[in-house]
């Protein structure tokens, strides 16, 4: 039980390493994250991509086509066995999934209550104002998952059917953390199946 809290603390610690490392990567369209814990029968995930990967656009969504697109994601994000499908004789069940839009709303409200302050210093602060609104237009998918899996030794593999239900995702940063350490893989559209074998 000890292990299994210490593996699920450093998967807690994981985004906030990331994000340092994703800003430095500038918000990079078309490639998300997966972080993965095996311990026991539990297997916990936290999944992040770029709204642009999802449904298209990184904006608002306001119109009713883009809500319904919005919808239509977090319905899909929260079925990760649908998306990352595991072998059958891994038994594996979902105890909980939890999928949410984060940014787009937030960073859009922001940069209207600025609107002014910012038009009145746009001549003098061009190269301001497009990194604020490049910032403002950002926006993630994030998803948590808790699986348990009553034949964790069966987990050989997990086959990405994320990118056939999301056109514009190319590829996903795997970081996978086990008893026996953690690894780092890269999963791609084309090879979409991530090898777990020790």
């Amino acid at each position: 039980m000890k292990r299994t809290l210490s593996l699920l603390a450093v998967v807690a610690a994981l985004p906030a390493l990331a994000e340092g490392t994703r800003e430095l990567d500038a918000h990079e369209h078309g490639v998300g994250t997966l972080n993965i814990a095996i311990e026991d029968t539990t297997v916990s995930m936290e999944f992040e991509a770029p709204g642009a990967d999802i449904v298209g656009f990184e904006y608002t969504a306001k119109s009713e086509a883009d809500i319904s697109a919005v919808n239509a994601a977090l319905a899909s994000l929260s079925s990760p066995l649908q998306l990352f499908a595991v072998p059958d004789s891994a038994l594996c069940s979902m105890v909980d999934a939890h999928a949410a839009l984060a940014g787009g709303e937030e960073h859009e409200d922001h940069a209207d209550e600025h609107a002014h302050e910012e038009h009145e210093h746009e001549e003098h602060d061009s190269d301001h104002n497009d990194s604020h609104a490049e910032h403002a237009a950002h926006s993630e998918f994030h998803a948590n998952y808790t699986l348990d899996c009553a034949k964790p030794e069966a987990l050989s593999n997990m086959t990405f059917a994320y990118f056939t239900a999301f056109p514009h995702a190319q590829s996903v940063d795997v970081q996978v953390i086990k008893s026996t350490g953690a690894r780092a893989y890269q999963v791609d559209r084309n090879a979409p199946v991530l090898n777990l074998e020790p």
